[in-house]
Formats: structure tokens, sequence, C-alpha cells
């Protein structure tokens, strides 16, 4: 499952919204590693969701509802409300195991409440293609 860029599991959305299924991606990282944003926004939420620590960036301009990254497990070292750059630090990843065979950082994509391969703001999410007559 995993590959030399650390990617250990990939994006598997399920065919109903309550079903089962991974709703982003998981990236082999050491606890301490510096996790920055994926893109330019706004820190929207830092805290504890179902006991673990999350940070959701907004991503402005990404069109309606606004794109919205999560990262966790991440302590987060920046303030909600704060604007951030593609790259800038806003936590560090905490110990947590919970669905990996390693430590990693699960890191998620949302338009709304839809989930979308965070991968596909890098360019290398999957193509899904759909039947041109739906019948």
């Amino acid at each position: 499952m995993g590959d030399r860029s650390g990617l250990l599991r990939r994006f598997d959305p399920p065919p109903v919204r309550w079903a089962a299924g991974h709703r982003g991606v998981d990236l082999a990282a050491a606890p301490g590693t510096a996790v920055r944003a994926a893109a330019p926004g706004v820190v929207t939420f830092a805290g504890q969701v179902a006991g673990r620590p999350v940070v959701v960036v907004t991503h402005s301009g990404s069109g309606t509802p606004p794109l919205r990254t999560t990262y966790l497990p991440v302590a987060g070292s920046v303030p909600v409300g704060t604007g951030v750059a593609a790259g800038d630090t806003i936590g560090v990843l905490t110990g947590d195991r919970g669905h990996c065979p390693v430590d990693c950082l699960h890191w998620g994509l949302l338009r709304g409440d839809r989930y979308l391969d965070p991968l596909a703001l890098l360019g290398s999410g999957r193509a899904r293609l759909l039947p041109l007559d739906p019948a």
C-alpha cells in the first residue's frame, strides 16, 4: 500500500456518505514533524475532534463553498483566523497510530460536506470517469 513518497493509504470514498471508506490520504511521518499548509488560506479550526487534535484550513477563492483541508493528528501552532501561505507551518504531528501501522498524517479535503481526494491539489489525484449516458 505504501510507496517511497510516504503515501501509506490513498483516498477511497465510500459508495454512500454513511458507509465505510477512507476520506483522505495517510502520509507516513514521525511525531514532532512540522505540518505545512497545502495551499494558501485561513486557519478556521484548531482543536480536538473525538479526542484527536485537528487543524482545518479554509481556502478562499476556491469556489462555493470553499475548499477546506484537514490535518490530523496535528497540534496547531497558528491561532484560528490567521492567514497562511502554501508551505507555512500550521502545527506538529502528534503520536497516534489510530488507523495506520506507523505514525502518519491523515490529510483530508472537503467542499461543504463532500470529501474529495486531497492529492488532486497536487495534480496527482485519481481520475474518475463517468459514463456519458447514465442510463
